[in-house]
């Protein structure tokens, strides 16, 4: 090899091994950065050490899904004891079970579970018990959120400007290129926090329907919670209309002991769950009404949507996510929201002092940075600009550079293995990125 040829470090010796196997170098897009991926060598509480030595204060918590941060001592021993009785069977454990019974005591809501691999997995699962349960084909969602890879939950998430049609008929628009005309036109669009708009649109398709699908705070929206008007609108007209609430909790079930919907007075036919459940392992879970659930029963004299899968329910996963929940209990619960409210205060007291036009969202353990001057209320508002896209990429490299990562909308996971330090610390360093971008803007 020419000396000139000679990688510069061993991230990006690695990089060039990887993008000869794998497409652009990675199997998920979120790890990208220029000019190469940092690569892990530890991690421990809520500090990471990359491969050349550099140890950072993790906020994104592998896309909130880290509660507790890194090899929480209590996690690792339950997953070292089952690892070595066995990871995966064509038989059930009792680790199913209790894992079971502890998440349906956490919210009357849940009244059966079914235990799958993935948040995508499980929104996926409630679409079809919804098709399953009500005999009918189309789901509705709010413009912009994200609810995982299915053709049909991942409709409108990348809509822009020049795709997303006008605010009172919003367009269904595809992600993937090749996503079946057919799955488009069983997707109704809403306009997020909406209610008016959004009621009339759920009028013309309600005999369609199977299922509203809302995430109550969605991180591609903005990170924005969704206003008790707007839920308990679309509670009333599903209810009225025989079409099932879908809650995705993927992400927002952190928020509280019982997920996000402990923030409403009412109660979602199904709720998706995934991440923090997991304990640091792929998870995902459907958990709703007692008659729902039950069109997955194989015991019933007709299965109207039969379900299975290689490593639903594998007892590595059921253990550390058991232990997980168990250890995320009120007081934990409460920890982490204090410190999420503690950076949203943080956050807007930098912001006014360097005067930029930049906002806070979020709610519960999570915050997102927007680089505008007014806070959003839906997707549309939230979108970036060319040039905020640009500055925020620069505040982003400067968090990396000073010790922080973050999720790459500049949003923020707490974890229970943070205190008020470290909490401090990201906002001072917010304060210094913020001064760097505010030229350009």
């Amino acid at each position: 090899m020419n000396p000139q040829e000679v990688p510069a470090s061993k991230s990006e010796a690695l990089y060039e091994r990887a993008k000869r196997v794998l497409p652009g170098g990675v199997s998920r897009n979120t790890i990208l950065r220029k000019p190469h991926p940092a690569y892990v060598e530890s991690a421990a509480g809520c500090r990471i050490t990359d491969i050349e030595g550099v140890t950072r204060i993790d906020f994104a918590n592998n896309m909130a899904s880290l509660i507790h941060g890194h090899a929480h001592p209590a996690i690792v021993e339950a997953v070292a004891d089952q690892v070595g009785k066995g990871t995966a069977f064509t038989l059930a454990t009792e680790a199913e079970v209790a894992f079971a019974e502890h998440i349906c005591s956490r919210n009357d809501t849940f009244e059966l579970i079914r235990f799958v691999n993935s948040g995508t997995e499980a929104v996926m699962g409630c679409l079809k018990a919804a098709r399953a349960f009500t005999g009918k084909a189309k789901i509705a969602k709010a413009e912009g959120a994200y609810h995982g890879a299915y053709d049909y939950a991942e409709v409108s998430q990348t809509s822009t400007p020049d795709t997303w049609g006008d605010h009172d008929s919003p367009s269904s628009v595809p992600v993937a290129h090749g996503t079946p005309a057919k799955a488009l036109e069983d997707v109704v669009v809403l306009p997020f926090n909406d209610p008016a708009t959004s009621l009339a649109i759920l009028d013309r398709h309600a005999a369609d329907l199977a299922c509203v699908l809302l995430d109550p705070m969605p991180h591609r929206v903005g990170l924005v919670p969704a206003t008790t008007e707007f839920v308990e609108a679309l509670r009333d007209w599903t209810a009225r209309h025989g079409v099932l609430l879908v809650f995705d909790e993927v992400i927002s079930l952190r928020s509280s002991y019982g997920g996000a919907q402990e923030w409403y007075d009412i109660s979602p036919d199904l709720t998706a769950m995934g991440k923090i459940i997991g304990g640091g392992f792929p998870v995902g879970a459907l958990a709703g009404r007692r008659e729902v659930m039950s069109v997955m029963d194989p015991l019933a004299d007709s299965v109207r949507f039969p379900h299975s899968g290689t490593f639903s329910a594998n007892p590595v996963t059921m253990r550390a996510g058991l232990t997980a929940m168990e250890l995320f209990d009120h007081d934990a619960a409460r920890h982490v929201n204090r410190l999420g409210a503690r950076a949203r205060a943080g956050v807007e007291e930098v912001i006014g002092a360097v005067g930029i036009p930049a906002c806070v969202t979020g709610g519960g353990s999570m915050l997102r940075v927007h680089l505008k001057a007014t806070a959003p209320h839906d997707y549309r508002s939230a979108f970036s600009t060319a040039q905020e896209s640009q500055a925020l990429t620069v505040l982003l490299d400067h968090l990396f550079d000073e010790g922080f990562i973050m999720i790459n909308t500049c949003s923020a996971a707490m974890s229970t293995a943070m205190g008020d330090s470290e909490i401090d610390a990201l906002v001072a360093a917010l304060a210094d990125g913020l001064n760097l971008v505010k030229e350009r803007l």
